[in-house]
């Protein structure tokens, strides 16, 4: 049973939003409600010191170390991403596990159960930016940034902000059922289940390459996506049979032209959908895909949400 939670904050920084998070959903009392009061401990290795959380305000943790040891779950908001973890507090997340307890990390927290070795052979999460940091800093974890939150065994991590709220009500669902998390989720205003992945919310690049004739190749498919583009039709834009076209534009893009363009075309209509009000058929027509079904398949399969879910979760904040 998920009664005792404790967030442990450490580090000279504390991230507000991400603390605010897991205090908003175990933290504040909504018995009144019918939901079960959590003894939620907000905890440090120096009790009493304060703590900044930003913009000279300041958080002062009333319990140690020690109280994390007998907590169902312990939280770690995002921080630092650096391997400067102090070491009690990397004994400490091993000893809750050790114990039968659970770890919950939001957003960079993941770096500090990666530091205690909780992580390796897990699949985990973190947000998008520094997916690629915690694969290198720690190869035997298995990172991946196009969910929201993982559950592995006794550590569930979460991408960016906001996702530790999909993955602190996904905990209490599972501990108290839907009911209790629909509950809560209801007094906060948000989803209590939010579909799709990060892949929605990663940014997207414009393409570089650093071969000239290369380069204008992919300048020229931006600017005619709408059309019918075939490979052989390519290679003889480039001069080259198209077995040694695939193979130098995987060399110099990094993947096939098939994948290129596909996500180019996803990537048009993304820009299309948070930018006009054209239908899904305009635009998958504008963008080479053809046909609405074809676009939804593409385009679901890259981003992990349906075009019309896209655009309602985007249009607005991209016209504001």
């Amino acid at each position: 049973m998920l009664s005792t939670v404790a967030v442990l904050l450490h580090g000279k920084r504390v991230s507000l939003f991400e603390f605010g998070v897991v205090n908003e959903v175990f933290g504040l009392d909504r018995t009144e409600d019918g939901v079960p009061s959590f003894d939620f401990r907000i905890c440090s290795p120096e009790p009493g010191v304060p703590l900044s959380i930003g913009n000279g305000a300041q958080v002062v943790p009333p319990y140690g170390l020690d109280a994390c040891l007998n907590a169902d779950l312990v939280a770690i908001p995002g921080g630092s991403t650096d391997d400067d973890f102090a070491p009690e507090v990397l004994d400490t997340l091993r000893q809750v596990v050790a114990n039968g307890g659970r770890i919950l990390t939001v957003c960079s927290g993941a770096f500090a159960a990666a530091a205690a070795g909780l992580l390796d052979g897990r699949r985990c999460t973190t947000h998008w930016r520094y997916g690629r940091k915690l694969q290198e800093d720690y190869p035997k974890a298995e990172v991946d940034i196009d969910v929201l939150f993982v559950d592995d065994g006794p550590i569930t991590t979460s991408a960016g902000t906001a996702a530790g709220i999909d993955a602190s009500l996904h905990l209490v669902r599972e501990a108290w059922g839907p009911d209790v998390a629909n509950k809560i989720a209801r007094r906060m205003v948000v989803s209590p289940h939010r579909d799709g992945g990060q892949r929605q919310y990663v940014e997207a690049p414009v393409p570089a390459c650093d071969s000239d004739g290369f380069g204008a190749m992919l300048a020229w498919l931006i600017e005619n996506l709408d059309q019918d583009i075939a490979v052989d039709d390519l290679a003889k834009r480039m001069h080259m049979s198209p077995r040694t076209f695939a193979r130098r534009f995987a060399d110099e893009v990094g993947v096939s032209p098939h994948r290129w363009l596909t996500e180019q075309r996803v990537l048009h209509a993304r820009r299309l959908l948070e930018s006009t009000q054209l239908s899904v058929e305009d635009i998958a027509g504008r963008v080479g895909f053809g046909s609405a079904t074809l676009l939804r398949h593409h385009f679901q399969g890259a981003v992990g949400v349906s075009p019309s879910s896209y655009r309602r979760r985007f249009a607005a904040v991209a016209s504001a």
